[in-house]
């Protein structure tokens, strides 16, 4: 234990933690267990069964087909708050809808339409896997060149990759805010900032920095994003994606999914499709209303902590796992499989070992340790700052240490399972 902090020191950390408050805001069911995978899907808020059930027995157990007069602009509405509290961005500029990876498509298929002539697509080569499919059937589509990128697996993209790359030929850039692996977090403005030196666009994936980093679209210079609701904005499995298109390029994009809710004067039922001037247009088909509600009371959370805050915690949080995990797990066959200084990763880090996935699952079977597996043999720990404690992210390290010292986890299956 020489050089790790001690557990008392972990105590006075959640005694002085300005957003401690916040834990009891969130469904704890059982307080023995110490949850580390909130960079995969959040806890539930407290608030949002009651939201939901005023929804359901409200809105459409009373209102039933009237609710849509209010339902109608949620996703438009939800949108500016994101923007405002967590993403940086001007209101008309983010609306929430669809999935990820559709919203993804749609606003890559938009870009690459925007530059005629340009024939070549730069993706990470270790970005998340539906980013790299998703550019790589668009770019068959269209008979497009689709250079995949050398990238660290730890450290990220380096930027001198980047820039060698970056020619008149490029139409679109797409690349994660924050390694999903390692959670290397990029220079959003220097990259922007590349790109429109040679007139080529970035469609940015925030899915693993919502509300977890502050984010500033506007000021870094960014023209497209997309990201989930569900990891550090506690939406809920499967709640609906975001997207961000830059007030100025609304009307110059037409997304190739067109659908009536992107369409002018919807319940005109036209003939052709004429699509609303604003963030709308980005919009396919009616919306999953139950899954777009309970956002409303995620949100809610994010925005009175504040991201600032959230940052702030996160940043200790992970400093504390790596710091823990050099001086215990080191010695055990671990490494750090993420930038070492807090400031250039997200809110969650990734430890290296060989036999990560057994241990992985003796953690969850044994210890009580909810955490994640992500080829190759990285062990993700992700605390979430509105409702992880200091204490937990020490607890949970230590059990890490007494896994890997027994040699009982090697038991475990060493084949993948569905899930990891």
């Amino acid at each position: 234990m020489e050089g790790a902090i001690s557990r008392a020191a972990a105590e006075e950390l959640d005694a002085a933690d300005p957003l401690a408050e916040f834990r009891g805001r969130f469904v704890v069911t059982d307080p023995e267990l110490i949850y580390l995978d909130g960079n995969s899907l959040g806890r539930l808020p407290a608030a949002t069964s009651e939201r939901l059930r005023e929804v359901v027995e409200e809105g459409w157990g009373g209102g039933l087909v009237r609710s849509w007069q209010d339902w109608i602009d949620w996703g438009s509405r939800l949108g500016d708050r994101l923007a405002e509290h967590v993403l940086g961005a001007r209101p008309g500029e983010v609306v929430i809808s669809d999935s990820t990876s559709v919203n993804l498509y749609k606003l890559a298929g938009a870009a690459l339409d925007a530059a005629p002539g340009r024939n070549t697509v730069l993706i990470d080569a270790e970005d998340f896997p539906t980013n790299r499919y998703v550019l790589q059937g668009l770019a068959d589509q269209r008979g497009l060149r689709l250079r995949r990128l050398a990238s660290d697996l730890d450290g990220g993209l380096d930027l001198d990759v980047l820039r060698s790359a970056l020619d008149r030929d490029v139409a679109l850039v797409v690349l994660s805010s924050v390694s999903y692996r390692s959670g290397a977090l990029s220079d959003m403005a220097t990259v922007n900032e590349l790109a429109r030196a040679v007139g080529a666009k970035v469609l940015w994936d925030l899915s693993h920095a919502a509300g977890a980093v502050p984010l500033d679209l506007t000021a870094t210079g960014a023209e497209l994003a997309v990201g989930c609701t569900y990891k550090y904005l506690n939406g809920g499995p499967g709640s609906p994606a975001f997207l961000y298109v830059r007030r100025e390029l609304q009307t110059v994009l037409r997304q190739p999914v067109w659908g009536w809710y992107g369409q002018r004067e919807q319940f005109r039922m036209g003939p052709d499709y004429d699509p609303v001037p604003g963030i709308e247009r980005f919009l396919v088909s009616t919306p999953p209303l139950l899954s777009l509600a309970a956002i409303e009371p995620a949100l809610d959370l994010v925005e009175q902590a504040g991201v600032a805050r959230i940052r702030a915690k996160g940043l200790l949080l992970s400093r504390l796992a790596d710091d823990l995990a050099q001086a215990w797990l080191t010695p055990l066959g671990f490494r750090a499989a993420s930038p070492r200084t807090p400031e250039r990763r997200g809110s969650h880090v990734a430890l290296y070992h060989p036999d990560a996935w057994q241990i992985c699952q003796a953690l969850a079977e044994d210890a009580k340790v909810v955490c994640d597996y992500r080829v190759p043999d990285r062990l993700r720990i992700g605390p979430s700052p509105l409702y992880t404690r200091f204490t937990e992210v020490w607890d949970a390290l230590d059990r890490v240490r007494r896994i890997a010292a027994e040699p009982t986890y090697d038991s475990r299956p060493a084949d993948l399972a569905r899930v990891t």
